[in-house]
């Protein structure tokens, strides 16, 4: 039995009612992208703020990728120490340099990094000793408790690049991994190469137990090609053949959608 808690939904017409509890998971669901955006924007900040205000200082990871561009857009914007945020990602391809169009590393540069002065961004890179780049990167998360985990869901399911079956019990903070076909299908599709052959095949990527130790994950995941992974996450029991299955364990979980995303799960109401 699957039930949706929705803290601000338009349509409240499309649900027979507007306030369902999903155990300790709550789902928001906005009319489009940039309403997901704004209000997934709002409640990081709270929450980053409050952790300022209660530690001095806030840790944060953040994603990458389409279904991103709307809520980093909207971080912007709000009020936030940000020299006191310190700020770890997810993922990089091994191979591409962060001149590519198509690195994680540009990406967040690009849209957010540059844009504000933050206390320390830990860069996931890929060149060198990977090794003990891991090693550094595992040195630094672990200092503290990672306060916010902005984690986006993939169109396979993954969370980071931990393609199914993802691996859901090594300890490690970061692993190389290889991206499967839908993956790599998924970065062509969203236009940042030109042809599957383009994709690299190997990542660094944060592991899904890392990921876990967030003390708060919002999910921001808009657009009608996620639409069936959102089903799949809620749907199954804790699979890693769905990464992110694994998310619903997790006691401080906000999934934030769209009309689109949400569309193959709006129909739950009548299974409940």
């Amino acid at each position: 039995m699957y039930f949706l808690f929705i803290r601000s939904f338009k349509y409240s017409n499309f649900i027979d009612n507007d306030f369902r509890i999903f155990s300790d998971m709550i789902i928001d669901i906005s009319s489009d992208a940039t309403e997901l955006g704004f209000k997934a924007a709002r409640f990081a900040a709270a929450k980053l703020r409050e952790a300022i205000e209660k530690s001095g200082e806030a840790r944060l990871v953040v994603s990458t990728g389409n279904s991103q561009f709307e809520t980093l857009k909207a971080l912007l914007n709000e009020n936030i120490d940000w020299e006191n945020v310190e700020v770890f990602h997810l993922d990089e391809y091994i191979g591409l340099p962060v001149t590519h169009e198509a690195s994680f590393r540009r990406y967040l540069y690009d849209r957010f990094v540059n844009h504000v002065s933050l206390k320390k961004f830990h860069s996931v890179d890929v060149e060198g000793d990977l090794d003990q780049i891991i090693r550094t990167l595992t040195f630094e998360i672990r200092k503290k408790p990672v306060d916010i985990g902005l984690i986006g869901i993939g169109v396979n399911g993954h969370i980071a690049f931990n393609d199914p079956p993802a691996d859901f019990d090594t300890r490690e903070a970061y692993i190389i991994v290889d991206l499967d076909y839908q993956c790599r299908l998924q970065q062509v599709d969203e236009g940042w190469f030109k042809s599957l052959n383009d994709v690299p095949v190997k990542a660094v990527s944060m592991t899904p137990w890392q990921i876990m130790q967030c003390k708060t994950i919002i999910s921001c995941v808009p657009h009608k090609v996620k639409a069936i992974s959102v089903r799949n996450t809620l749907i199954n029991k804790l699979t890693n053949i769905v990464p992110a299955t694994l998310l619903k364990q997790h006691n401080d979980f906000h999934l934030y959608l769209d009309n689109d995303s949400a569309s193959e799960i709006i129909p739950l109401k009548n299974e409940v």
